[in-house]
């Protein structure tokens, strides 16, 4: 064998033997995982849920820091700056996914900058009012906005959140125009319509159930293709004569791009197994919900078709981001 032959082999073994020393040694400490939301929201406490199974799954802690703000994109940008070792991981979302590459430049390209290891929320959306209101239907809402317009009032978590997405879908659909008042996070636009600061929210379906269960708010239509369980009396928006006002809120786990691929792919089998870890399914089927997709491929075609999808939606509303 000759010396450079030697080399060559040596390097290629020492390769090897250093793949699966990342791989037998991670996770070493605990895991961060980054989350464009406020603290305190259902959406908040979905994701500590499932921080709670990738734990078990690790053997090692999984902690939650919430970096809120710009629809997402602080919390988002704060990841892709992140050492690409696999001890930081994003909670992605639609708004920073799917709608605001659409219209912004961002220092972070979602296909680029990130790996996607599965999705961990599904959840339609219900469009309600307070219980005060005269509107009882989605066609009454339409025809109070068409007879009456610039007055009625929208609250979103934000520009670029998938209730702004509700919003402008509705607004192309029904030919109508709203008010768009955009706040932090979707338990404030719930806040607001509560306290009448707004007239109508779009907001995720188990949020919203306590209010209308007490008679605080009332459902018009949920965003599905189908009815929800935990409000079956509710016609979807299709239903409602809207068809093209279906939106999905959906959060999944994404690594940061260059981690090195045995830690991917332990992180990825840690995500599928936390997926189906039966104490975080009761939890979801308990709010009406599910992970969505399982496993990190059938999550990046869904993220690559919503964005397909919504991408002209976004492009065509104006929509401008601070």
């Amino acid at each position: 064998m000759t010396s450079m032959a030697k080399v060559v082999l040596t390097i290629l073994a020492l390769g090897i033997m250093n793949t699966g020393v990342v791989a037998d040694e991670y996770p070493s400490r605990p895991v961060r995982i980054i989350t464009a939301m406020a603290a305190g929201g259902l959406s908040d406490r979905a994701i500590r849920l499932i921080a709670d199974a990738l734990a078990r799954q690790l053997g090692q802690p999984a902690v939650v820091e919430n970096r809120s703000g710009a629809g997402g994109v602080i919390g988002t940008e704060a990841a892709a700056r992140a050492p690409a070792d696999g001890y930081t991981l994003l909670v992605s979302m639609a708004s920073t996914f799917s709608i605001i590459p659409a219209v912004k430049k961002a220092s972070y390209d979602p296909m680029k900058d990130f790996v996607p290891l599965g999705q961990i929320w599904y959840a339609p959306q219900a469009l309600v009012v307070g219980s005060q209101s005269s509107i009882r239907t989605v066609g009454e809402l339409v025809a109070f906005a068409k007879a009456n317009p610039g007055k009625l009032s929208f609250a979103s978590a934000g520009n670029g959140t998938s209730t702004h997405l509700s919003i402008l879908l509705l607004e192309r659909e029904a030919g109508i125009k709203v008010i768009h008042v955009p706040f932090r996070s979707g338990g404030q636009t719930v806040a607001s319509l509560l306290g009448g600061q707004v007239d109508a929210v779009f907001s995720d379906i188990s949020a919203l159930v306590p209010h209308i269960q007490s008679g605080s708010l009332k459902a018009l239509g949920v965003t599905a293709p189908k009815r929800s369980p935990l409000l079956p009396n509710v016609p979807t928006m299709a239903e409602s004569g809207l068809p093209g006002v279906s939106t999905i809120n959906w959060f999944g786990l994404h690594a940061i791009a260059g981690t090195p691929p045995a830690v991917l792919e332990r992180l990825k089998a840690a995500v599928r197994a936390a997926q189906l870890d039966p104490a975080y399914q009761a939890a979801l089927a308990k709010n009406a919900m599910t992970t969505g997709t399982v496993g990190a491929e059938p999550f990046a075609e869904m993220i690559r078709e919503e964005a397909q999808r919504l991408a002209p939606v976004v492009r065509e509303s104006g929509i401008t981001f601070n």
